[in-house]
C-alpha cells in the first residue's frame, strides 16, 4: 500500500513543488494539503495520513504546537511528523523533536532525500540525517540541560550495553556503525534499541537521541 503523505505550509508554491515531487513516485500518495497548523490537525483526523510533512512557521498555530497535539504524549495514532526546517533560521527544531516529530528536514534538500525522508519516517527508523541531526542538537545547546540535573531513574532500568547503545544513538550513528563500533551484529543493535525506547517510553530514535542530552547521559559538543 501507497504511503499517506499530507503537506503541510503557509506557501501554496511549495506545497504543489512537494506534491509534484511525491506524486511521481508509485509508492506514495498525497493525501491531502493544510495551510497552518490548525488546518493540519483537522487533516490528520479526517484524512488519517502516515506521515505528515510539517513546516515550523506558519500562522494561527506553528508546527511545533500542531506536531505536539498530533503525535505528542498519550497519542498513538498512525501519524508520524517529519519537521520541515530551514536549519539556520528555524530555532524551535528541537522542541519539535521533543513534541514528538519523528525527525526533520531540510527545505532545500534535493527531491531524491525527500522522497527517502518520507519512506523512512514511514518505516518507523526515524533518526534522519544522523550528522544534522547531532550538530542541531549542538547548535542548540542552550535548550538543554547542562549536566547539572540528576539521572533519571529511568536510566537506572537500562542494561550496560543498552546505555552504549544509546550513547552511540545519540551521537547519530546508523545500526551498521553503531555494530560496527560494539563488535555485534545490525540484529542485535536493533533488539538493543527497541529495549531502549520500551524501557524510556519513547517513540522512536529522535527521541532517543533528544533524551540522552536532555538527560545529561550526553553532553552537546561531545565525542
Amino acid at each position: 500500500m501507497a504511503i499517506r503523505v499530507l503537506l503541510v505550509d503557509d506557501q501554496p508554491l511549495l506545497r504543489t513543488g512537494f506534491r509534484m515531487i511525491l506524486e511521481a513516485e508509485g509508492d506514495l500518495a498525497v493525501v491531502g494539503e493544510a495551510g497552518d497548523g490548525l488546518q493540519a490537525i483537522d487533516q490528520v483526523r479526517a484524512l488519517q495520513p502516515d506521515v505528515v510533512l510539517m513546516d515550523i512557521r506558519m500562522p494561527r498555530m506553528d508546527g511545533v504546537e500542531a506536531t505536539r497535539q498530533i503525535t505528542g504524549p498519550g497519542r498513538d495514532g498512525p501519524a508520524k511528523v517529519l519537521v520541515l526546517t530551514t536549519f539556520d533560521l528555524d530555532e524551535y527544531v528541537v522542541e519539535a523533536l521533543r513534541a514528538g516529530a519523528s525527525g526533520f528536514l531540510l527545505k532545500d534538500a534535493p527531491a531524491n532525500e525527500l522522497v527517502q525522508a518520507i519512506r523512512v519516517v514511514a518505516a518507523g527508523e526515524a533518526m534522519l540525517a544522523p550528522s544534522i541531526t547531532r550538530r542541531l542538537l549542538d547548535k542548540y545547546a542552550d535548550h538543554l540541560p547542562s549536566g547539572e540535573e540528576p539521572v533519571p531513574d529511568a536510566l537506572q532500568t537500562l542494561t550496560e550495553r543498552e546505555v552504549e547503545v544509546l550513547k552511540l544513538v545519540a551521537r547519530g550513528l546508523s545500526n551498521a556503525e553503531i555494530a560496527a563500533d560494539l563488535f555485534v551484529s545490525e540484529t542485535t543493535v536493533k533488539t538493543h534499541v527497541g529495549h531502549v525506547l520500551t524501557k524510556l517510553s519513547l517513540r522512536d530514535r529522535v527521541q532517543a537521541a533528544v533524551y540522552a542530552y536532555e538527560s545529561g547521559l550526553v553532553r552537546p559538543g561531545a565525542q
